[in-house]
């Protein structure tokens, strides 16, 4: 018996997500008193690879070869199904983004393994095994039941606190039974993005609405997003005006997001837009009417003009850099 955490990778590097799937597992483990596993796919350097182990991973399990360099749901699912029965696992972990909501419903289906998406936190009781996630736009919580042997989980962000928990590692080269043939997405051309933070990957995400009133007005949230070194964003009335690009926008219907700290600059708080950022450890609304929705959700709010408040809170934070 063992809990199996499947980690993903970009460009062989680890990221704040899968250090938290890692610590989440560790903590899953000891409630079960069992140990955990982690497993790599595509290739990833062994010190890479051994940072793992400083947040709980003892034993990792990496398929170093190139041909799992770009995902292919059906053979990463296929890999992933195999090395939990190999490993005796009975629950299966993934972090709750693009990767993980395509795996988790095939490696279900492929172990008879009941699923919970989108899970929040540690089980509520192992028996029944209940956990809790958020439901109706992130408005409330659900309890739900998993009843099969084998468990699957896809983990929300910033769910649990990542902590460290330093420990030898083991690596173990696997080789599954896999052919080129196999593989039927490839890979024909990457184009990425530089020289600004990409806004799913931000801890820090400053984002405006329609109160910032015009798309002449955005300076200062991107001054202020340049000394925090965050991303820029904003609500869908605001792409949909043409006031910023559409790959900014926010929202139910647009990126889901869950950075540190995000700054909802002159948005309301439209309940689809909240779904898209609920998942943020902190938020911090700007906005002249008291009565916004977005200040339900704020842990922090301030009621006033944001032409008024940006520029003080750039001048704040470069004090605060300059120190």
């Amino acid at each position: 018996m063992a809990v199996l955490a499947y980690m993903e990778n970009w460009d062989g590097k680890f990221k704040k997500s899968s250090f938290e799937l890692v610590s989440y597992a560790n903590a899953l483990a000891e409630l079960l008193e069992t140990n955990i596993i982690v497993l790599s796919l595509g290739p990833v350097s062994e010190d890479e690879l051994s940072k793992l182990g400083n947040y709980g991973a003892r034993k990792i399990i990496t398929v170093p070869d190139v041909l799992f360099k770009t995902l292919d749901n059906q053979v990463f699912s296929k890999v992933i199904s195999v090395v939990a029965v190999n490993v005796g696992a009975e629950v299966i972990l993934f972090s709750h983004d693009n990767a993980g909501k395509a795996l988790a419903p095939r490696v279900s289906v492929s172990l008879k393994a009941g699923l919970v998406s989108g899970a929040t936190g540690l089980p509520l009781s192992v028996d029944p095994f209940t956990l809790r996630k958020k439901v109706f736009s992130g408005n409330s919580f659900a309890r739900q039941i998993i009843k099969t042997d084998k468990k699957v989980l896809t983990l929300a962000k910033n769910s649990i606190e990542v902590k460290e928990n330093r420990g030898s590692v083991e690596i173990e080269v696997f080789q599954p039974d896999v052919q080129a043939g196999d593989f039927k997405i490839h890979m024909e051309d990457v184009q990425k993005q530089t020289g600004k933070v990409i806004l799913t990957d931000a801890d820090i995400v400053v984002s405006g609405g329609r109160g910032m009133k015009s798309p002449d007005n955005w300076g200062p949230i991107e001054e202020l997003a340049d000394l925090l070194g965050a991303a820029t964003a904003c609500s869908r009335p605001v792409s949909d005006e043409g006031w910023r690009p559409h790959q900014e926008h926010t929202g139910q219907t647009g990126k889901i997001i869950a950075p540190n700290l995000y700054i909802a600059v002159g948005i309301s708080g439209a309940i689809q837009h909240l779904a898209g950022v609920s998942s943020s450890k902190f938020i911090v609304a700007i906005n002249t009417d008291k009565d916004a929705p977005v200040f339900e959700a704020a842990d922090y709010g301030i009621v006033g003009d944001a032409m008024k408040i940006l520029p003080e809170l750039i001048q704040a934070v470069k004090e605060m850099n300059a120190s």
